[in-house]
């Protein structure tokens, strides 16, 4: 590692202009980032680099996870929690399946068990990549929901097939009521634990005299514990780290304060940032190892396989998006759905369309051991990593670069929010300041005059209240009052430079004000 330490810092100046390119261009980053990988990897003298699972499933992903879990909505998630408890597990275990009989009809010497093993590898669409894509792309809130959802927890289901299969393929035996108990464990101990160590770590942020500083280091390690804990136990670490950043999420405001959530927030981004940039590179990196690997079969018919194999996870998801419709169809006459009218036939293609796969599924075939028990290799287990690849690197790229496309032509409307972003802005903002007034008048009408601050701060609340030319001319509003604020900078950079004896600190303290105000005008756009 330290000796390519100069090759992993250029990747990561690499990976910040590629994602510069990225947005200047519309494309959703990890698409650009795999083939910069592949395309870096063919250099002559690049150095080979080997993805090791342990770093995938231990170092990027709990992070990940959590990260995502964090910035979910659980009033969406609970919202749609039929549709995306079916396509994190029974659509998964499905997909599985048919995964497993294609490869064994279509793949000689590929067993069964060999098959459910590249079904649970390649079944789950991938939370990271779900994510990143999704940033780049407009669509309803609604099915964002469903698919972040989805995501966060079909890797559970996935990880559980493909240790049921590996040890079916290792021992040749699969006992079925074993199966299904360990199943439970691992679903239901690895939420429990997720959650009880989430509670440890709420009481910490509470009972503990921690300042900003401290309560980001606290959620930096919260979710290593959790997934570590849960796999000690032979339970869900991804499940564990899920239901736990889900659990504090929601009471975030309970337990940080609001310096705490700002700093923790600035920094998460800028990790979330480099780990998923580092991710999707690693990716493209990894293809020469990969081929290597390959031995008798040929890149040609394994890349024949590897596109099958692609083509039929693709039919399952749009198979599975139209049966969604029937059943909820079907349902909503004997219980309560979130949607009872009718989607269409636009909805299934979105949802069948958005099936990107990504590191988890890559890090599962890497974990794939070299040999058995008896020390005999592990049958097929270069084929299926490169299968593994391939199906990567077409869904990323096939799925990712069509995705807009197929958004612009089906043309999906929004049924939750009418109104646009902007205007419920607005009347959030209003109903703030309305609030805001009626507390001052109710208890403190005595004090305007005492503070004049509190009278200055009251009549903007009055002029927000009464005004609607902020949203109107939002843009323009924004411009005048961020040259004002620019021009503040500078005074007080220049009085600084000028002055010897005036005090660096408060000056500083002066200008992170002014950043913060810059920043809260760049939220509201």
């Amino acid at each position: 590692m330290l000796q390519n330490l100069a090759f992993y810092l250029t990747l990561v100046i690499i990976i910040v202009l590629l994602i510069m390119l990225a947005q200047k261009i519309k494309v959703a980053y990890p698409v650009l980032l795999v083939l910069a990988g592949l395309g870096i990897s063919f250099i002559p003298g690049t150095p080979i680099v080997e993805i090791e699972p342990e770093l995938i499933f231990f170092i990027f992903l709990p992070p990940l996870l959590y990260e995502a879990a964090w910035n979910s909505s659980w009033k969406e998630l609970w919202r749609w929690r039929r549709i995306v408890f079916s396509f994190a597990f029974v659509v998964v275990f499905f997909t599985a399946i048919v995964v497993a009989f294609a490869a064994n009809y279509i793949i000689p010497g590929f067993s069964l068990a060999l098959g459910f093993l590249l079904g649970g590898i390649v079944s789950p669409p991938d939370a990271v990549s779900a994510g990143a894509i999704l940033k780049f792309v407009k669509i309803p809130k609604r099915f964002q929901s469903i698919l972040e959802g989805e995501s966060l927890l079909n890797d559970a289901s996935s990880l559980i097939i493909f240790r049921f299969a590996l040890i079916a393929v290792a021992t040749g035996q699969f006992i079925w009521h074993q199966a299904i108990m360990d199943f439970i464990w691992m679903c239901v101990g690895g939420a429990g634990i997720g959650i009880l160590i989430a509670f440890l770590f709420m009481k910490m942020h509470k009972l503990l005299p921690t300042d900003a500083n401290m309560d980001t280091i606290f959620t930096l390690a919260s979710p290593f514990i959790m997934y570590l804990a849960a796999e000690e136990f032979h339970a869900s670490g991804v499940l564990s780290v899920v239901s736990g950043g889900l659990f504090l999420s929601v009471r975030r405001h309970h337990f940080l304060s609001g310096a705490s959530r700002l700093h923790s927030i600035n920094v998460w981004q800028s990790f979330s940032f480099l780990l998923n940039g580092m991710v999707f590179m690693l990716i493209g990196l990894d293809l020469p190892l990969i081929v290597s690997g390959l031995g008798d079969t040929s890149i040609y018919q394994a890349t024949i396989y590897g596109v099958i194999i692609t083509v039929v996870l693709i039919i399952i998801r749009m198979f599975a998006s139209y049966g969604a419709v029937v059943f909820t169809l079907i349902m909503r006459n004997f219980i309560n759905v979130a949607d009872a009218e009718p989607p269409g036939w636009k909805v299934p293609i979105v949802l069948g369309w958005t099936g990107m796969r990504g590191v988890v599924s890559l890090a599962a075939a890497l974990s794939i051991p070299v040999t058995l028990a008896d020390g005999s290799p592990f049958p097929h287990r270069n084929l299926i990593l490169f299968i593994t690849f391939v199906v990567i690197l077409l869904t990323l790229v096939l799925q990712g670069l069509t995705l807009p496309l197929l958004l612009k032509k089906v043309k999906l409307k929004d049924k939750d929010f009418i109104k646009s972003e902007k205007e419920i802005d607005y009347e959030i903002r209003s109903e703030l300041a309305k609030i805001a007034v009626e507390k001052v008048k109710k208890e403190y009408p005595e004090k305007l005059e005492q503070f004049p601050a509190l009278k200055e701060q009251f009549q903007s609340w009055e002029n927000r209240i009464n005004s609607s030319e902020i949203i109107i001319n939002y843009p323009e509003y924004q411009q005048i009052f961020a040259d004002i604020l620019q021009h503040q900078r500078m005074w007080l950079i220049n009085k600084n430079r000028e002055e010897l004896l005036l005090d660096e600190e408060i000056v500083r303290k002066h200008l992170r004000l002014i950043d913060l105000q810059e920043e809260r005008l760049s939220l509201g756009k």
